[in-house]
């Protein structure tokens, strides 16, 4: 199955919109999924994974990035929910002025805390993963796939090009880094 989503990556580069629709179709399941799992306890019920999906498959449309297989994809599209996600959450705010921050946490596993058990806010964390990016991009990534994308440490490293262990010491980094910025 993943050599067919290469392939189909491929043909949709080239032109084909057979091809990204049939890639859609294999995929969203799967997006569906990592969609679900953000948006538990975060947005009030008022985004609905669907949406959330859908939106960043239309973000997706607008990018022109040359795909290198499935993981690839699900991570470019993570990243495109984590800002369909601030986006609602901005606009949400917007209206409320700042009412019912959201929070979230860090952590990679499904419905968890991390490791001191603290929450942060949605837009706290997006400015911050933002200055993150500016002093250690690959450490941001790394936790943007993790998070946003549902990505096993494995999935990352072939993203990324780098080891597994090398992965993990990007995510204490980062997780460090993050919480001292966040408190």
């Amino acid at each position: 199955m993943s050599e067919q989503i290469t392939q189909l990556l491929h043909r949709w580069q080239q032109g084909d919109l057979q091809a990204r629709e049939h890639l859609f179709e294999a995929l969203y399941a799967d997006l569906m999924l990592i969609a679900r799992n953000r948006l538990v306890n975060h947005t009030g019920g008022t985004l609905q994974p669907a949406v959330l999906v859908n939106e960043s498959l239309l973000r997706l449309l607008g990018t022109d990035v040359d795909y290198n297989d499935r993981t690839h994809f699900i991570a470019v599209a993570a990243l495109k929910m984590r800002s369909v996600l601030v986006d609602h959450l901005r606009a949400r705010g917007a209206d409320k002025r700042g009412g019912n921050a959201e929070q979230l946490t860090l952590s990679h596993a499904e419905n968890a805390v991390d490791e001191a058990g603290i929450g942060y806010d949605v837009l706290a964390l997006h400015q911050a993963l933002n200055r993150l990016s500016e002093l250690e991009p690959r450490a941001a990534s790394t936790i943007e796939l993790t998070y946003f994308g549902g990505m096993s440490r494995d999935e990352i490293a072939l993203v990324l090009g780098i080891s597994a262990p090398t992965v993990d010491r990007d995510l204490r980094f980062a997780r460090a880094w993050l919480n001292r910025q966040l408190l």
